[in-house]
């Protein structure tokens, strides 16, 4: 009797404790939901201080993961490689130590959070805008990346920026050059290179001068752009400054972004007979249109790119003697790292690391990487908020800079204002640099040879 007895009243405390104790486990799983100030806030507030691993003030860090968007494949696969290779040696340079003067050269990783190393984590948005943002934000909420970087393509930056404003998270593009980008009043994204207003200028004022030194007209432009937002952006500078300046746009092309056929566009080129193309269009759809021009004998005085697909190693590659004297404008050009010794160090190690040479897109994105590692060491921190602030708050002088710029500085609304760009010509193969004339390498070639003297 008394050992059963003993057992009941064992068993009853036993119930006892058990219902307490899931009385309190209930109470605390719903006080959360309880709270109305917790309730109240919307998700893309509380995302990225939940998602991203930071780090206080000073404190050391083992690894900072930086989230790279670029298209790997598709018919900008290429451009996105070399951007990616660009990063890549960027990473390299920080997390080793180097004689070179420039930010975080010196010291092994990144000095303010304990040395930290830098990763990236990188992905494939295949030039698609959906897949951008999709992308952006895996990044963020599951890759704990504490900054993002890219994305080539100014239609997918466009998503992926948009994503990480919403989630608190900053990011950096080095290259997409739609003007549009900077001025959509976004607090956590920058650019560091120039963007396409800045070389439509450069293309226009080169028009100006060839006129004055020739003695000739060129009246008459046609603009051919794909129709993303790179070339709808490029299209619309190219008319302002065509209106401005007492140009005729004669032809007004937008196609299909990586298009298969363009001989109907040409055919429409060739009937309007302009003096000068200006063309906004990407690798694949940029070798279609040589390809066609020279099929169809069309031969303007001159070619004027927006770079993008006419600076990609596969340009000249593909096309061999019959991108001869195209003009492009670019922010980089290989023969400047003939006058700058840094440049040159870095463009060496480049082509010894990869096995080609450094380009824009590779140079641009080198750059951008850099701003990007200097200021999340700066801030002293992986806080997102404090990686915002320590951009706005970049100041780089030329002298530690690969490229022509006069520095990196962000204006209010993320774009660096010491952005400079020049105008290139594919010259017996390779790239030089023609314009401005205090930095040209050698004289521009106009008008651009006939298909038939092309040897």
């Amino acid at each position: 009797m008394l050992r059963k007895f003993v057992s009941s009243r064992f068993l009853a405390a036993a119930v006892l404790v058990t219902a307490i104790s899931l009385i309190a486990i209930g109470c605390a799983q719903t006080a959360p939901a309880a709270s109305p100030t917790t309730a109240a806030k919307p998700a893309a507030t509380t995302a990225a201080p939940a998602a991203a691993a930071t780090a206080a003030p000073g404190a050391a860090v083992q690894e900072v993961k930086i989230g790279v968007l670029f298209p790997l494949s598709g018919g900008a696969a290429t451009s996105g490689l070399d951007s990616k290779y660009g990063t890549e040696l960027a990473v390299e340079i920080v997390n080793g130590k180097y004689d070179l003067d420039m930010p975080l050269a010196k010291t092994e990783g990144l000095p303010n959070l304990g040395g930290a190393k830098v990763k990236l984590v990188t992905v494939d948005h295949q030039a698609l805008p959906e897949k951008g943002q999709s992308e952006a934000e895996r990044l963020v909420t599951q890759e704990k990346v504490v900054a993002l970087f890219g994305a080539y393509n100014s239609a997918v930056t466009q998503t992926a920026s948009q994503t990480a404003e919403r989630l608190g998270i900053p990011m950096l593009n080095g290259d997409s050059s739609s003007p549009g980008l900077t001025t959509r009043g976004l607090k956590f994204f920058f650019r560091t290179s120039p963007h396409d207003e800045t070389f439509g200028k450069n293309l226009f004022d080169m028009l100006d001068e060839i006129q004055k030194q020739k003695g000739i007209k060129l009246n008459k432009i046609a603009i051919v752009n794909e129709n993303t937002l790179y070339g709808t952006d490029g299209n619309k500078i190219t008319k302002k400054f065509a209106q401005e300046r007492g140009y005729e746009v004669v032809a007004d092309i937008a196609y299909p972004a990586n298009t298969s056929e363009v001989t109907s566009e040409v055919q429409k080129l060739k009937a309007a007979n302009p003096d000068v193309v200006f063309q906004v269009s990407y690798t694949s759809d940029a070798i279609l249109f040589m390809k066609t021009y020279k099929q169809l004998d069309f031969n303007p005085q001159g070619i004027l790119a927006y770079g993008a697909g006419f600076v990609d190693p596969e340009f000249r590659k593909v096309l061999g003697k019959d991108s001869e004297a195209v003009i492009t404008r670019a922010a980089w050009s290989p023969d400047i790292a003939e006058k700058k010794p840094m440049a040159k160090t870095i463009a060496d190690m480049f082509k010894s690391k990869y096995n080609q040479e450094m380009t824009e897109n590779s140079a641009r994105d080198f750059t951008g990487m850099i701003t990007m590692l200097d200021a999340i060491n700066r801030a002293k921190s992986t806080d997102p908020k404090a990686i915002q602030k320590a951009l706005t708050e970049t100041d780089i002088p030329s002298s530690q800079l690969i490229v022509p710029w006069k520095g990196v500085k962000f204006d209010q609304d993320g774009q660096n204002l010491g952005a400079q760009g020049i105008n290139m010509q594919v010259l017996g193969g390779a790239y030089y640099t023609v314009y401005p004339s205090d930095v040209a390498s050698k004289q521009l070639v106009w008008p651009r040879p006939k298909w038939a003297d092309i040897k």
